[in-house]
């Protein structure tokens, strides 16, 4: 049965992998872009996630379109890296904001939408540089581990209403993203990853679309790691 997936950050990267694989599967799925144009193919909303009203509008868009929000894919994230003795505050609250605090807002918009048809998958891309730790990213990091809180405090909040709320935590992902990532610093996590490789953005896709499954109709408040082994324990 075709369900309304909503994805934010979906115009790019690894959203745009998750975007796509869930319109293979014959979803209607809708990205959030700040700018410019939805990705070919897919249907989109211009909105932002460090602004309340414009993703309130553009989550309500969405629901007039397509109906409640059965799939949220919270993926819009950035990166402000510097070291934390020189790191402008404003540096550390814009990260914190748009990919902690987005995510959390885009969860709140949908949630009623949930309860009230009382099921729902809701999903957060997070990182496992949120529970390693990572050296110039102390605002990025502190982001993506914060996900994990707001994902177990909202499976007990929504799990009597059938919604299951977990988390991905990619590793090494091929993408714009790790192009930043200094040749010394890519070969260092590469020999902490057992799998010696990096991951694809359809890797991560695959990840998400099962616990948006029915397959995962039991799993709420877990992280899954997609990062070839990257940070085993953490």
């Amino acid at each position: 049965m075709s369900r309304t997936v909503l994805i934010t950050g979906g115009n790019r990267g690894i959203g745009l992998s998750i975007a796509r694989s869930f319109a293979e599967d014959g979803d209607k799925v809708v990205v959030t872009h700040r700018s410019g144009e939805p990705p070919e193919g897919l249907a989109g909303v211009r909105c932002d996630v460090t602004d309340s009203e414009s993703l309130q509008r553009g989550v309500r868009e969405v629901e007039e379109r397509f109906g409640p929000v059965e799939v949220l894919v919270a993926n819009a994230g950035i990166t402000r890296d510097g070291l934390s003795p020189m790191m402008r505050e404003e540096d550390f609250v814009e990260v914190i904001d748009t990919n902690l605090v987005g995510a959390f807002r885009a969860a709140r918009l949908v949630a009623p939408g949930m309860i009230g048809a009382k099921r729902g998958r809701i999903v957060f891309v997070s990182s496992v540089m949120g529970f390693m730790g990572s050296p110039g990213q102390t605002n990025y990091a502190a982001s993506k581990s914060g996900m994990l809180g707001l994902a177990r405090s909202l499976a007990w909040e929504l799990g009597k209403r059938n919604i299951t709320v977990n988390l991905v935590t990619p590793g090494l992902i091929e993408t714009d993203m790790i192009k930043e990532v200094s040749g010394k610093r890519r070969t260092g996590l590469l020999d902490q990853t057992p799998l010696r490789r990096t991951g694809t953005p359809d890797e991560v896709a695959d990840a998400v679309r099962f616990l948006a499954s029915d397959a995962a109709a039991y799993i709420t408040g877990a992280a899954l790691p997609v990062s070839g082994g990257l940070a085993m324990g953490h």
